[in-house]
């Protein structure tokens, strides 16, 4: 990974914590609302951290591929059906 492992490990801890409250939440038949919120919250950090990892992707491994020549269709090929996963 070509990302800031501290970075990324730092939000997915995050989330981490968010999710154990969110846990707690239900069990303590808190607001339906009040977890829903807690719920979005903790898709944003996910979807942020995945933005960072991608960028970085695209930055180093996909820029290497096309500079090297190697594995080029390949790099392509995961873009692409990663496009396809994010827009369902």
């Amino acid at each position: 990974m070509k990302a800031d492992p501290k970075k990324v490990l730092n939000r997915l801890k995050t989330v981490r914590g968010q999710i154990d409250g969110i846990i707690r939440m239900v069990e303590e038949d808190q607001y339906c609302i009040d977890i829903s919120n807690q719920l979005l919250a903790a898709q944003s950090i996910l979807k942020s951290t995945n933005k960072i990892i991608l960028h970085a992707h695209l930055d180093h491994c996909v820029r290497e591929s096309f500079a090297s020549d190697q594995d080029r269709d390949q790099k392509l090929a995961e873009i692409q059906s990663l496009i396809d996963k994010l827009m369902k």
